[in-house]
């Protein structure tokens, strides 16, 4: 079962997280029919998105991880819950491309260059958004960037989505560490030299790792304590009644164009690819609730 585990190290110098994600990425792939590189991307924003959303304290706050690039995916959304729920999707989820130099899946190819977003809906007026430029496409850096850069906090993000020769997923998984505003330059050099020695997180994976033994391997010499785990699932949600608030939504011009075509609709979620059926008569009835709004 998927899971994450949160952790403090150092004396709580380090705040840590590490998740093992195949299951919610593989079901991901089957829901979107991703093609192996776009696995790998939304895979790895996904895993990064659960274990962003763990940091966020409120049961209803809700993290929106978007990446726009001018690389043939198009784009990637990924929203998560503050207990362990991912969803996501690529707007062009069938990219091919070849491997890259390292014979990898070329993410950083497929994604391109431009923009990171991360929006926090956390209860207040206006949610927090922070953004920054994408620095490689490959995500983890590209967090590792944002990090620094938006929240100002150092971090290192490593993830990773490996792929079976059938194209389903083998492993996914990775880890956030986050230094706080007092950590020792001897904890900061410590840390330094087991990021540099450590093998790619897929790598870890495969070799039967958990995240406790990932964090083990990183911070098991600067006295690691887990505080915490918590399932990861990839949790939709979508529903009925959520499709036709959405309708009520658009307004009454569109759905008075809706009902003058005389057709029933179908609406699809781009989350899981689920599909709504909603007749004429239902479309009436919503344009009644809108003209009562």
């Amino acid at each position: 079962m998927d899971y994450m585990i949160r952790a403090t190290a150092a004396d709580s110098q380090i705040r840590a997280f590490a998740a093992t994600t195949k299951e919610t990425v593989e079901l991901a792939r089957q829901y979107h029919n991703t093609s192996p590189a776009a696995t790998a991307a939304l895979g790895r924003l996904l895993t990064a998105g659960a274990m962003m959303g763990a940091m966020m304290k409120g049961e209803k706050d809700l993290l929106t991880l978007q990446v726009k690039g001018d690389g043939p995916i198009g784009g990637l959304t990924v929203t998560a819950d503050s207990a362990g729920g991912v969803k996501g999707y690529a707007v062009n989820p069938k990219v091919l491309l070849p491997a890259n130099l390292a014979g990898k899946l070329d993410v950083g190819k497929a994604v391109g260059k431009g923009t990171l977003r991360v929006i926090k809906d956390l209860g207040l007026k206006e949610p927090y958004t922070g953004q920054c430029e994408l620095q490689t496409g490959e995500i983890a850096e590209d967090l590792t960037y944002y990090f620094a850069v938006s929240e100002q906090v150092p971090s290192s993000v490593g993830l990773g989505v490996l792929m079976n020769r059938e194209n389903t997923v083998r492993q996914a998984g990775g880890f956030i560490l986050q230094l706080m505003p007092f950590t020792s330059e001897e904890t900061i050099s410590k840390l330094e030299e087991k990021l540099s020695g450590l093998s790619s997180v897929t790598s870890l994976l495969d070799q039967g790792m958990t995240p406790e033994d990932m964090l083990q391997e990183l911070l098991g010499e600067l006295g690691l304590e887990i505080t915490d785990r918590i399932p990861v699932e990839y949790r939709c949600g979508c529903s009925r009644e959520r499709i036709e608030k959405a309708l009520v939504s658009i307004g009454k011009k569109e759905l008075k164009e809706m009902i003058a075509e005389g057709k029933t609709i179908e609406v699809n979620c781009q989350f899981c690819g689920k599909s709504y059926s909603v007749t004429v008569e239902e479309l009436k009835e919503l344009l009644r609730r809108a003209v009562r709004k």
